[in-house]
């Protein structure tokens, strides 16, 4: 009887190397694990390597890799009947999808498995350390898996409350400093563009038509400007073979608070190391930090902005721009929005607003203005509104200069070094404690009793003088700290004209009443209301002039 023949198997190598693993551990290395695999082979002459498969970069996590779906591949067609890996952590790191490989996928398929640094052999005689053990590798180099994913993220939220810019590419409108990979700064091309984008806001354009005049100039969109500049960027945005500007990139770029010089990372996170989905976390959950780069966009053009997005805004298709109170202007009484018409007369034709609600249900009366009238009102409005900021910065140069203002700040400064003293007093006395109750002069309840006086001493006195600190920091800079909205008033101060800009920058709302009265509510109310108050504190002190005060 003729002795039958072994069986030889056609034998696939596979290798992985993520990118946790590390680039300089040679142990890891591709080439290493081929040299480990061609060489095993080489001492069992019943296996023949007919095909590598690399999954360099990949991690071990989930089994979507461009080299193992290949093998699978390879192993449906009968090509190899045998995989070889140079360890399990190789094969892969979820330790329920390596196992579920092993014990049953292969086994059904035919496949003979060999780990060869884990000694395992699937063809090989078995013995129940072996069906203990390679559980037990497989769930370690899970565990692996995960702590190293924990590290990661650890690692990850540090440099982002940091400030330290994590992303792999910069915004647009910003780089990549050359000395510090996590630090922006300005692109003077691509900021020049999301001024002009901002600026193309603020005048009442809307997206579309801000999208229309970029795309119109040849301005290259966010995409393809980074691939201009030799970056490998893509997006899932895309949808033409040239990325164009769209509404939607006008609108990514008008709510990014990264413009203000303002580093908000964090927005999304995945659910645990095995997931790779991006879920959206709750705005409160960001990590937010200021003043980590150079601002290309004012804060208060930013929040003006934002408030017009919230606005219902439209354009008439004949027109680029907004109309003039186009989301600013309501019914005082029903309070819903007023809507413009057009009167044709003589051959020409008059705007009118009318009530939104009588022009649909007749619920309300109709409320009519002019447009022409009701600009001119508004105009005038907002030129006194104007004109009092303007005399209250006035007055606040009297008041910084006052004698009496310059007290109040000498007696901050010496309440708060009395405070100062008093702290390091009860520090002393509360180090001394110690000594005290070595020598014998007090017992440990003593110690601790006067110790934990001493403590909330410390504590009351460092609330006091912080409270103290800022109470001077409003007396010296709190007149110069309106500067910022004070002067969106004072740079309309000569125009005569109303135009869009202006309502955008200094109106809250415009109600217009039954009666044919009107009210103009402007922006930073409150703090015009604040400011007024401490103005009229200082009212008839006699090295005051007098200033009209408009009211």
């Amino acid at each position: 009887m003729a002795k039958k023949k072994n069986k030889i198997y056609r034998a696939g190598a596979y290798k992985r190397l993520s990118q946790d693993d590390g680039r300089g551990e040679v142990s890891n290395s591709i080439i290493n694990q081929t040299e480990l695999i061609k060489d095993y082979g080489k001492k069992h002459n019943d296996i023949e390597i007919v095909a590598e498969y690399d999954d360099d970069g990949y991690s071990g996590t989930n089994f979507d890799r461009p080299g193992f779906l290949r093998m699978m591949e390879d192993i449906k067609a009968k090509k190899i009947d045998c995989v070889i890996v140079k360890d399990l952590s190789r094969f892969g790191r979820n330790y329920i999808e390596v196992g579920k490989y092993i014990e049953r996928v292969f086994p059904f398929m035919g496949v003979r498995f060999i780990s060869i640094n884990d000694n395992y052999d699937s063809e090989g005689k078995k013995n129940e350390s072996d069906s203990l053990m390679l559980p037990f590798k497989n769930l370690v180099n899970d565990a692996y898996c995960r702590d190293i994913s924990v590290k990661i993220r650890s690692q990850l939220d540090i440099k982002r409350k940091k400030g330290e810019y994590i992303s792999a590419f910069a915004s647009y409108g910003y780089q990549k400093s050359q000395e510090d990979k996590n630090r922006l700064v300005v692109d003077a091309y691509a900021a020049e563009i999301v001024q002009t984008i901002f600026r193309m806001k603020l005048q009442g354009i809307n997206q579309q038509r801000i999208a229309d005049f970029l795309n119109d100039n040849g301005v290259l969109s966010p995409l393809e400007y980074k691939k201009s500049q030799g970056l490998k960027y893509s997006t899932s945005f895309k949808i033409h073979p040239v990325a164009r500007w769209s509404v939607n990139a006008i609108n990514r770029i008008l709510t990014d608070e990264v413009y203000t010089g303002v580093m908000v990372q964090g927005k999304t996170s995945t659910p645990n190391y095995k997931v790779k989905t991006q879920i959206a976390k709750k705005p409160e959950e960001w990590i937010r930090v200021e003043g980590t780069h150079e601002a290309i966009i004012e804060f208060h053009d930013f929040q003006t902005v934002q408030e017009l997005l919230k606005r219902d805004t439209r354009t008439a298709p004949e027109q680029k721009e907004l109309y003039l109170f186009s989301g600013y202007l309501f019914c005082g009484d029903c309070k819903n929005s007023m809507v413009r018409k057009a009167v044709p007369s003589g051959g020409r034709k008059y705007y009118y607003y009318v009530c939104s609600t009588n022009k649909h249900s007749r619920e309300c009366s109709s409320h009519s203005v002019s447009e022409k009238k009701l600009t001119e009102r508004v105009l005038h409005a907002v030129q006194d509104q104007i004109e009092i900021v303007c005399q209250m910065d006035e007055f606040l140069s009297y008041i910084d200069k006052l004698p009496e203002h310059q007290r109040t700040v000498f007696n901050y400064d010496t309440q708060i070094e009395q405070l100062q003293q008093e702290i390091q007093k009860y520090k002393r006395m509360k180090m001394k404690l110690y000594e005290d109750l070595s020598d014998g002069i007090i017992d440990v309840k003593e110690y601790q009793e006067y110790r934990s006086s001493f403590s909330q001493r410390i504590v009351e006195k460092e609330q006091a003088l912080e409270r103290l600190e800022h109470e001077r920091m409003e007396a010296v800079e709190g007149n110069r700290s309106c500067n910022l909205w004070m002067k969106e008033f004072q740079r309309y101060r000569n125009v005569s004209e109303l135009n869009r800009q202006m309502i955008t920058s200094l109106v809250d709302k415009i109600m217009v009443y039954n009666d044919g009265s009107m009210e103009v509510v402007f922006r930073y109310a409150n703090e015009i209301a604040l400011l007024l108050e401490k103005i009229r504190n200082y009212q008839g002190n006699e090295e005051i002039p007098e200033l009209a005060m408009a009211q």
